[in-house]
Protein backbone atom coordinates (compact mmCIF):
# COMPACT_ATOMS: atom_id res chain seq x y z
CA UNK A 1 0.00 0.00 0.00
CA UNK A 2 1.49 3.58 -0.67
CA UNK A 3 2.52 5.73 1.79
CA UNK A 4 1.54 9.11 2.61
CA UNK A 5 4.75 11.65 3.45
CA UNK A 6 3.25 14.84 4.72
CA UNK A 7 6.26 16.14 5.09
CA UNK A 8 7.94 15.96 1.73
CA UNK A 9 4.40 16.44 0.49
CA UNK A 10 4.73 12.88 -1.09
CA UNK A 11 2.87 9.90 -2.18
CA UNK A 12 5.25 6.87 -2.57
CA UNK A 13 4.24 3.70 -4.77
CA UNK A 14 6.00 0.21 -5.19
CA UNK A 15 6.46 -1.22 -8.23
CA UNK A 16 7.95 -4.62 -8.53
CA UNK A 17 9.48 -6.03 -11.46
CA UNK A 18 8.59 -10.03 -11.59
CA UNK A 19 9.70 -13.10 -13.70
CA UNK A 20 11.98 -15.99 -14.11
CA UNK A 21 16.02 -15.68 -13.39
CA UNK A 22 17.61 -13.79 -16.15
CA UNK A 23 14.63 -12.79 -18.33
CA UNK A 24 15.72 -9.22 -18.25
CA UNK A 25 14.39 -7.68 -15.35
CA UNK A 26 17.74 -6.35 -14.26
CA UNK A 27 18.08 -4.95 -17.65
CA UNK A 28 14.52 -3.03 -17.40
CA UNK A 29 15.69 -1.33 -14.16
CA UNK A 30 18.90 -0.35 -15.58
CA UNK A 31 18.30 1.54 -18.57
CA UNK A 32 15.07 3.22 -16.84
CA UNK A 33 17.93 4.67 -13.88
CA UNK A 34 19.79 5.44 -17.03
CA UNK A 35 17.39 7.52 -18.52
CA UNK A 36 15.82 8.72 -15.56
CA UNK A 37 19.17 10.26 -13.65
CA UNK A 38 17.44 13.57 -13.49
CA UNK A 39 14.52 12.76 -11.46
CA UNK A 40 16.55 10.74 -8.79
CA UNK A 41 18.10 11.35 -5.39
CA UNK A 42 19.30 8.24 -4.94
CA UNK A 43 21.92 5.54 -6.47
CA UNK A 44 20.60 2.22 -7.63
CA UNK A 45 21.34 -0.31 -4.94
CA UNK A 46 22.09 -3.72 -5.72
CA UNK A 47 21.57 -6.57 -3.20
CA UNK A 48 23.98 -9.69 -4.41
CA UNK A 49 22.77 -13.24 -4.61
CA UNK A 50 25.00 -15.77 -5.80
CA UNK A 51 23.89 -16.12 -9.84
CA UNK A 52 21.13 -13.33 -9.31
CA UNK A 53 20.57 -10.04 -7.62
CA UNK A 54 17.82 -7.93 -6.37
CA UNK A 55 18.05 -3.65 -7.71
CA UNK A 56 15.85 -1.02 -6.04
CA UNK A 57 16.13 2.99 -6.71
CA UNK A 58 13.29 5.47 -6.22
CA UNK A 59 12.23 8.49 -8.05
CA UNK A 60 10.09 11.12 -9.10
CA UNK A 61 8.39 10.39 -12.85
CA UNK A 62 7.83 13.91 -14.87
CA UNK A 63 3.94 14.32 -15.86
CA UNK A 64 2.87 11.88 -12.97
CA UNK A 65 0.87 14.44 -11.45
CA UNK A 66 -0.03 14.93 -7.94
CA UNK A 67 -2.13 13.02 -5.73
CA UNK A 68 -3.81 15.66 -3.13
CA UNK A 69 -1.04 17.89 -3.67
CA UNK A 70 1.79 15.64 -3.58
CA UNK A 71 4.36 14.53 -5.57
CA UNK A 72 4.21 10.90 -6.74
CA UNK A 73 7.44 9.01 -6.22
CA UNK A 74 8.12 5.74 -7.47
CA UNK A 75 10.12 2.94 -5.89
CA UNK A 76 11.10 -0.01 -8.54
CA UNK A 77 11.81 -3.09 -7.48
CA UNK A 78 13.14 -6.55 -9.65
CA UNK A 79 12.76 -9.92 -7.52
CA UNK A 80 15.73 -12.54 -8.05
CA UNK A 81 14.14 -14.81 -10.44
CA UNK A 82 15.92 -18.33 -9.05
CA UNK A 83 13.30 -20.86 -7.60
CA UNK A 84 15.54 -20.80 -4.59
CA UNK A 85 15.32 -17.45 -3.48
CA UNK A 86 11.54 -17.07 -3.28
CA UNK A 87 11.76 -15.85 0.82
CA UNK A 88 13.72 -12.91 -1.02
CA UNK A 89 11.10 -12.48 -3.84
CA UNK A 90 7.78 -12.93 -1.11
CA UNK A 91 9.77 -10.58 1.20
CA UNK A 92 10.25 -8.28 -1.95
CA UNK A 93 6.21 -8.03 -2.79
CA UNK A 94 5.97 -6.85 0.75
CA UNK A 95 4.07 -3.32 0.11
CA UNK A 96 3.54 -4.04 -3.50
CA UNK A 97 1.17 -1.41 -4.84
CA UNK A 98 1.86 -2.61 -9.03
CA UNK A 99 3.35 -5.57 -10.97
CA UNK A 100 5.49 -5.73 -14.08
CA UNK A 101 5.84 -9.16 -14.94
CA UNK A 102 8.88 -10.20 -17.55
CA UNK A 103 8.75 -12.78 -19.69
CA UNK A 104 11.49 -14.69 -21.32
CA UNK A 105 10.84 -14.26 -25.43
CA UNK A 106 12.61 -17.67 -25.90
CA UNK A 107 11.48 -20.75 -26.41
CA UNK A 108 13.17 -22.80 -24.16
CA UNK A 109 12.11 -20.48 -21.32
CA UNK A 110 9.02 -21.29 -21.47
CA UNK A 111 8.49 -23.81 -18.64
CA UNK A 112 9.92 -21.15 -16.21
CA UNK A 113 7.94 -17.99 -17.44
CA UNK A 114 4.85 -20.14 -16.66
CA UNK A 115 6.37 -21.76 -13.12
CA UNK A 116 7.13 -17.53 -12.13
CA UNK A 117 3.95 -16.60 -12.99
CA UNK A 118 2.38 -19.21 -10.55
CA UNK A 119 4.47 -18.57 -8.11
CA UNK A 120 3.97 -14.83 -8.27
CA UNK A 121 0.57 -15.47 -7.74
CA UNK A 122 0.93 -17.49 -4.88
CA UNK A 123 3.18 -14.67 -3.13
CA UNK A 124 0.55 -11.94 -3.58
CA UNK A 125 -2.19 -14.26 -2.38
CA UNK A 126 -0.03 -14.48 1.32
CA UNK A 127 -0.38 -10.71 1.56
CA UNK A 128 -4.23 -10.96 0.33
CA UNK A 129 -3.63 -10.03 -2.91
CA UNK A 130 -5.04 -11.01 -5.88
CA UNK A 131 -3.01 -11.25 -9.52
CA UNK A 132 -6.48 -10.69 -11.39
CA UNK A 133 -6.62 -7.37 -9.75
CA UNK A 134 -3.31 -6.01 -9.05
CA UNK A 135 -2.01 -3.27 -11.39
CA UNK A 136 -0.60 -5.65 -13.62
CA UNK A 137 1.23 -5.14 -17.19
CA UNK A 138 2.64 -8.02 -19.33
CA UNK A 139 6.01 -7.53 -20.89
CA UNK A 140 7.22 -9.86 -23.43
CA UNK A 141 11.28 -9.87 -23.49
CA UNK A 142 14.59 -10.42 -25.80
CA UNK A 143 12.58 -9.32 -29.08
CA UNK A 144 15.20 -8.67 -30.40
CA UNK A 145 16.99 -12.09 -30.46
CA UNK A 146 14.66 -12.58 -33.75
CA UNK A 147 17.26 -10.99 -35.80
CA UNK A 148 20.47 -13.28 -34.56
CA UNK A 149 18.00 -16.59 -35.17
CA UNK A 150 17.01 -17.46 -31.78
CA UNK A 151 13.83 -19.39 -31.59
CA UNK A 152 11.85 -16.88 -30.10
CA UNK A 153 7.99 -17.62 -28.92
CA UNK A 154 5.42 -15.40 -30.93
CA UNK A 155 3.68 -12.08 -29.01
CA UNK A 156 0.48 -14.49 -29.78
CA UNK A 157 1.15 -17.54 -27.96
CA UNK A 158 2.38 -16.00 -25.32
CA UNK A 159 -0.31 -13.71 -25.03
CA UNK A 160 -2.30 -17.12 -24.93
CA UNK A 161 0.02 -18.84 -22.97
CA UNK A 162 0.37 -15.77 -19.82
CA UNK A 163 -2.20 -13.37 -20.21
CA UNK A 164 -5.57 -15.24 -21.32
CA UNK A 165 -7.32 -15.34 -18.25
CA UNK A 166 -5.60 -11.97 -16.72
CA UNK A 167 -6.43 -9.61 -19.75
CA UNK A 168 -3.40 -7.55 -18.69
CA UNK A 169 -1.72 -4.39 -20.80
CA UNK A 170 1.24 -6.27 -22.98
CA UNK A 171 3.88 -4.98 -24.42
CA UNK A 172 6.93 -6.50 -26.90
CA UNK A 173 10.40 -5.20 -25.65
CA UNK A 174 14.03 -5.53 -25.84
CA UNK A 175 15.29 -4.63 -22.69
CA UNK A 176 18.82 -4.15 -24.24
CA UNK A 177 17.89 -1.93 -26.51
CA UNK A 178 15.23 -0.16 -24.81
CA UNK A 179 12.13 -0.95 -27.03
CA UNK A 180 9.50 -1.24 -24.92
CA UNK A 181 10.73 0.05 -21.71
CA UNK A 182 9.26 2.74 -21.13
CA UNK A 183 5.70 1.70 -22.43
CA UNK A 184 5.52 -1.54 -19.82
CA UNK A 185 6.52 1.30 -17.23
CA UNK A 186 4.40 4.49 -18.24
CA UNK A 187 1.83 1.55 -18.24
CA UNK A 188 1.99 0.08 -14.79
CA UNK A 189 2.42 3.64 -13.25
CA UNK A 190 -1.01 4.51 -14.63
CA UNK A 191 -2.37 1.51 -13.66
CA UNK A 192 -1.15 2.31 -9.97
CA UNK A 193 -1.91 5.65 -9.06
CA UNK A 194 -5.70 4.86 -10.81
CA UNK A 195 -5.75 1.98 -8.71
CA UNK A 196 -4.24 3.88 -5.44
CA UNK A 197 -6.52 6.60 -5.95
CA UNK A 198 -9.72 4.46 -6.26
CA UNK A 199 -8.62 2.84 -2.70
CA UNK A 200 -7.87 5.71 -0.92
CA UNK A 201 -11.02 7.30 -2.23
CA UNK A 202 -9.59 10.50 -3.65
CA UNK A 203 -10.90 9.90 -7.18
Amino acid sequence: MALINLKKKEVECKIVYYGPGRCGKTTNLEYVFKNSRKLMNDEMVSIKTKGDMTIFFDFVPMGAGKIKGCDVRVQLYTVPGQVKYNSTRKLVLKGVDGVVFVADSLKIRHEKNILSLKNLAENLKSYGLNIMTIPLVMQYNKRDLAKEGVPLMSIEKMNQFYNRQLKAPYFAASATTGQGVNDTLKTCLVLTLKSLKKEAGWE
